[in-house]
């Protein structure tokens, strides 16, 4: 006798186990093929989660088998709808879920607790009973997870994609933290021991997500405008854009100059050690004109190269009266650098008083700043033209050296006659 009770139950058992079997090939096949790719959210992944959480909460509450069944059934197929339909989808899955059970010959009423649990799912119920509240629990699980933020962007993408609504991050941030704090809660108590911790911190990172993202947009508002209201920061860009063109237009004249007093000096240099020597010989007089030529504009070149470049100091010393009647510029060097310490920051301190004075060292500092590299270009242009002027005269005057008065150049006597 017995026996054949424990007979019966494992044959009991072993039915619904292969019930659940089934249904997970059946749900498997069925949302792997016929689920639009726009569902990244309401998934197989997602149903998996559901199945997974259902069976970590049956592990841990005291239920009966069927019941047990009933819940693993309901995890399987409960978003099952979505292939048919995006609105009432539960209302389908329950469909699609009593036609499946009643081909593999389940209970009717094992079928009507599956229907009523699938409909528990549906958004804004209130759960009656233990099973509901497991499978409420278990349909949101992933609120209590660590992946609850990538989760729940795939959720407002599938909203976008399936043309429900769109949110922006702020707004969606803004909807998770209301249906956080109003309209979810965990039901059994596992959950609420387990998940709820979790839950918690999701919470807070989007509270915090929201204070960081409130401060930023606050910081530009103000950013912006302080930009409106004030041309100040254009103003100090224009004049550290000009001030840095200068120096810049200053080294490249600086640079220029110190090339061709390299190239003179070399060739004074070639001339001194190659040519000079052989004027002594009075067979080379020829070479003194072209070579004085050469010299004298390589000398004059180097010159002008040195008087552009070389500094030009001031006094270095300014009054009182000078500062009171914003006469000095105190921004540059060679007007305060032979005052004492104390008289130049008294000095500053009436500079930074004022903004107009301030304005007005600037425009002096980039006025005469611009006089020295007006003068600087036009010594170099004028270096430039002559090295270039000795060049050519030094090349035609050696040519002409050569070719009238070079030492080939013989003169030529009448070839005298027999006397007769």
């Amino acid at each position: 006798m017995f026996n054949a009770i424990f007979v019966f139950w494992n044959h009991q058992y072993t039915t619904m186990s292969e019930t659940v079997q089934r249904a997970e090939e059946f749900v498997t096949n069925l949302l792997t093929n016929s689920l639009n790719s726009s569902f990244l959210y309401h998934n197989f992944r997602h149903t998996q989660r559901v199945v997974e959480s259902t069976e970590e909460l049956i592990d841990n509450i005291k239920l009966k088998d069927d019941e047990q069944e009933a819940l693993r059934l309901t995890a399987w197929f409960h978003d099952t709808g979505y292939t048919k339909d995006l609105e009432n989808h539960e209302a389908h899955s329950c469909e699609i879920a009593k036609k499946f059970l009643t081909e593999q010959k389940t209970d009717e009423d094992q079928i009507a607790l599956v229907e009523k649990l699938i409909m528990a799912t549906k958004m804004g119920h209130e759960p009656d009973g233990l099973l509901e509240e497991i499978i409420r629990d278990a349909d949101s699980s992933h609120i209590g997870q660590k992946s609850y933020l990538e989760t729940s962007d795939l959720l407002r993408e599938e909203l976008s994609l399936l043309g429900k609504a769109s949110y922006s991050s702020e707004e969606w941030r803004e909807k998770n933290i209301k249906m956080f704090r109003t309209k979810h809660r965990f039901y059994t108590d596992y959950a609420i021991e387990n998940w709820q911790s979790r839950k918690d911190k999701n919470l807070k990172k989007l509270i915090k997500a929201k204070k960081s993202r409130n401060q930023l947009a606050k910081k530009e508002k103000l950013k912006a405008q302080f930009k409106s209201e004030s041309p100040e920061r254009g103003i100090q860009t224009m004049y550290r854009v000009t001030m840095r063109n200068h120096l810049k237009l200053s080294d490249i004249a600086d640079t220029k100059a110190n090339i061709l007093l390299s190239v003179n000096a070399i060739i004074i240099s070639l001339v001194l050690a190659n040519l000079i020597p052989k004027l002594d010989n009075p067979s080379n007089d020829y070479l003194i004109i072209p070579t004085a030529i050469f010299v004298l504009f390589s000398i004059v070149s180097m010159i002008f190269a040195i008087l552009a470049t070389r500094p030009n100091v001031t006094r270095g010393e300014f009054t009182k009266e000078d500062v009171e009647q914003k006469k000095v510029n105190l921004l540059f060097f060679g007007n305060f650098h032979k005052m004492e310490l104390p008289d130049y920051e008294w000095a500053i301190q009436e500079l930074i008083k004022d903004k107009k004075f301030v304005y007005s060292t600037l425009t002096k500092d980039l006025y005469f700043l611009g006089v020295v590299l007006n003068k600087k270009y036009n010594l170099l242009r004028w270096t430039y033209t002559i090295f270039m002027i000795g060049m050519i005269l030094s090349v035609i005057s050696f040519f002409v050296a050569l070719e009238f008065y070079g030492p080939d150049r013989v003169l030529e006597l009448p070839t005298p006659t027999p006397d007769n």
